[in-house]
This record gives structure tokens, C-alpha cells and sequence, in this order.
């Protein structure tokens, strides 16, 4: 693998706190995430779930993990299954972990073949009075397509319909949103080749190149530097297209005097980077872009700070939303008269900046977190404003990483942000 895995403690102990969490005499059972077919003998690129890289680190298909607390034999109280790494299969698809490779990793000692999952499973059941299975939850994302997790929760329910059913989420997301210190440094190391590949495609950026040519030099610097890639589908803008919040086409010629918006991040042991930044094609700010890009700064630097114990992203919002009127204002988009004869259900500022300021960072860039959920410190999220003004062409965003803290901790506190920083170079 292209990374240092986690240490083994870090995922006893995950397992341990799950545990101590259940009801007696219940038992959880979680699986990887498909390894979806593209063509002929293609895959997709294989992306783990979540919440088994969470309690086991291991990070290849065909995985199963049982914990039974409760089991009345010791051996089947936490048990690991991996896919039998064959002669055969080594040949055609490369390595896969044996079984002192995945005890190594995940601390487990009971490791079997997938091969017996079925009949320890039946021995499980028979044992368990409860099942608490893992289904993806999210207040803004509604499950459309079958995962294996869901087929499992079905599969269960249809051979076991007497067992009564028990949701994870509700245990394993509070716990994932207070990142270890492990995981803090796994983020830093992400965040530490974004700012590295940010560096590169800004000196690659100029008039009349392509916008994919600068995602080329992004994906170049994170591969070399140990990252398995973009953590999500990366966003390379410029011009009118600044404004399309998830445009990812990424495909027009760069335009002497346009912007160009990067909103990017390296993924590194599974940890996901996620920033923003604004640059000038050409090198150099106009008046109107500058004066657009300052009003963001200034709402940027000032929120960082409030990532306290305590916040909640509304509250966050609530800052935000109010200092964008006045910059707005400032901007000469709309007045103070404008402002108090406005629809409440359709504030001003919606017009130019749409989306919110922030959202949890962890083994996903948008991790499990509502927000409401009140910070606590090791939590961290994103810090994301925006103005996105359309009939100008002109949309600017700038986005870091915050670790809550009594003093919060800006994972990207050394990447140019400035706009005398991003021009001075940009002209070397």
C-alpha cells in the first residue's frame, strides 16, 4: 500500500468503545463495500467502507467483521474474515493480505477465510438475541443504490425474520466525528500534499491551457507524495463556470483575465484533504475580482476562529450568513433598504452564496456529522465561504480544514491565501 497504516491500538480500541456500547448478548456484523465491475476483467477503483476501515483498517474487498461479545466461545467473540489469498488469484490480481498481515494490522487474532463465513455466522446467530448491522445514514442523502450492506440487511432479515435488528449508525458516527489523535495526523499528512499539489498547478496556470492540464498536475504531485488520489472528484473552474458549485467537466480553455477555482484534496490513508483556493488565470487580480475575493477573505479568517467546543455548524452559519449581507452590501450588489424589504424565505445573500460554510472531515470529505451535532474538540469540518456572482463571471471560494480546539487548528494555516501571496507566485 502507498501509506503507513494506522496502528492496531487504534483500532482495538475503536472496537472496544463499539462494544462497550451495545446491548448484552447482541452481536455486530459489518462488511466491505462492493468491487464494482466495469468491463470485461475491469473493476472500478476499489474504495473500502468507511466504518469497517474504522474498526479493522483493512482496506480490501471481500471483508467481513463479526464482533459477539457475548459468544459463549471465546474464539467467535471477534472474528475477521478476508478473502483466501490463493495461488491462482495472486497470479491474476497481485497480492492480498494473509492472515498474520490482517492480525498485524487490525489486531484481531481470529482471522478466517471468507469461505466460512456462512457457517459461523448461522453459529452466531443462534447465540446473538440481537443484530445491529450498518446501513449508510445522512439527513441530506437518501440510499438509491443497493450496496452490499443493504443486500446483507436484507439477506438477514429474509433468513432470520425472529432476530430483531439494530441500527449502528446511531454508535459508530458520534464516535468517528471525535477524531484520535492517529487520525489527526493521517489528515495533516492529507492536507500537507494538497497544499503540495496546490503549489505545483499554480505555476502551472496560465492563459489558453486547459482546465484538465491543471488537474493533471494536481493528481501528479499527490500520486508522487503517497496519496491513492483525489478524495473526491476534484473541481477545476475558471471563468463564468466559478459559479457552478459542482462542476467537475473540467474540460474549457483558461481565458486571459478569468478566474480559475480549485477545490481539490488528497486522500492518504483513507483520510480525506479538501480545500479551496481562487487564483487569477492571467496572474493578477482585477480591481472588481480582488475587491470580491477580499470581502471572502475577510468573512474566512474571521470564522476560522469560532471552530470551538460548543459551535454548531448552524451557529457557524448564523455568523456567516449576516457578515455576507454586509459585504455583499459593500459590493454594491443590493442596500440596506433592499435588505430590510427582502423576503425572509428568500434572503438576498442566497442569490450569491448558496451553500454552507461548513461540513465534518474525516475517512469521507463529507463525514458523518449532522448539523446540529455541537462541536466538540477533535472534531474536525471544513470552513468553506463563498461569493458566486453569475452576471459577472466572477466566483470565489476559499476553504480549510479546522480541528476543533479551544484554539482551533488550521490544517491548511500555511497555504497561500493572500492575494499579494498567490500573485507574487504566480509571477515566479
Amino acid at each position: 500500500m502507498k501509506y503507513t497504516p494506522l496502528a492496531a491500538d487504534f483500532y482495538k480500541h475503536n472496537r472496544a468503545q463499539l462494544i462497550s456500547e451495545l446491548d448484552p448478548h447482541s452481536a455486530a456484523i459489518l462488511t466491505s463495500h462492493d468491487e464494482y465491475p466495469r468491463s470485461g476483467d475491469t473493476t472500478f477503483p476499489f474504495r473500502q467502507n468507511s466504518e469497517l476501515l474504522y474498526l479493522t483498517g483493512i482496506d480490501q474487498e471481500e471483508t467481513f467483521l463479526i464482533l459477539a461479545p457475548w459468544h459463549p466461545n471465546p474464539n467467535y467473540r471477534e472474528i475477521l474474515f478476508i478473502k483466501n489469498p490463493s495461488p491462482e488469484m495472486i497470479v491474476w490480481f497481485g497480492h492480498r493480505l494473509s492472515k498474520e498481515e490482517a492480525t498485524a494490522i487490525s489486531g484481531i487474532e481470529q482471522v478466517f477465510y471468507t469461505e466460512q463465513f456462512e457457517s459461523v455466522l448461522q453459529d452466531v446467530k443462534v447465540h446473538s438475541k440481537q443484530i445491529y448491522l450498518h446501513i449508510p445514514e445522512s439527513s441530506r442523502m437518501r440510499n438509491m443504490h443497493p450496496t452490499q450492506e443493504i443486500r446483507f440487511a436484507e439477506k438477514l432479515k429474509k433468513e432470520y425474520p425472529l432476530h430483531t435488528y439494530r441500527r449502528l449508525a446511531p454508535i459508530l458516527y458520534p464516535m468517528r466525528a471525535v477524531k484520535h489523535p492517529e487520525e489527526i495526523r493521517a489528515l495533516k499528512k492529507a492536507c500537507e500534499i494538497t497544499e503540495k499539489a496546490f503549489t505545483r498547478a499554480l505555476q502551472a496556470v496560465s492563459p489558453l491551457k486547459y482546465e484538465y492540464e491543471i488537474e493533471a498536475e494536481l493528481i501528479y504531485e499527490m500520486i508522487r507524495n503517497g496519496s491513492s488520489g483525489h478524495s473526491f472528484a476534484p473541481i477545476v473552474a475558471s471563468g463564468k463556470d466559478t459559479c457552478i458549485l459542482h462542476y467537475i467537466k473540467n474540460d474549457k480553455q483558461m481565458q486571459d483575465g478569468d478566474l480559475l477555482l480549485l477545490d481539490f484534496g488528497a486522500e492518504y490513508a483513507n483520510y480525506a484533504g479538501d480545500t479551496t483556493r481562487t487564483i487569477p488565470v492571467n496572474g493578477k487580480f482585477t480591481t472588481r475580482q480582488k475587491a470580491v475575493y477580499n470581502a471572502v477573505l475577510a468573512i474566512y479568517k474571521e470564522t476560522i476562529p469560532l471552530y470551538k467546543p460548543g459551535m454548531t455548524i448552524h451557529k457557524i452559519n448564523d455568523y456567516v450568513f449576516k457578515r455576507m449581507d454586509e459585504e455583499l452590501i459593500k459590493l454594491g450588489l443590493y442596500t440596506e433598504e433592499d435588505l430590510k424589504n427582502q423576503n425572509p424565505d428568500k434572503p438576498l445573500f442566497k442569490q450569491y452564496y448558496m451553500h454552507n460554510t461548513a461540513h465534518f472531515i474525516g475517512l469521507d470529505v463529507h463525514d458523518v456529522g449532522e448539523r446540529d451535532w455541537t462541536f466538540e474538540p477533535g472534531m474536525v469540518l471544513s470552513c468553506e465561504p463563498g461569493i458566486y456572482i453569475a452576471e459577472e463571471g466572477i466566483g470565489v471560494r476559499i476553504e480549510t480544514d479546522v480541528v476543533v480546539a479551544d484554539q482551533p487548528i488550521d490544517l491548511f494555516a500555511g497555504m497561500p491565501v493572500e492575494v499579494e501571496e498567490i500573485e507574487a507566485l504566480m509571477k515566479r
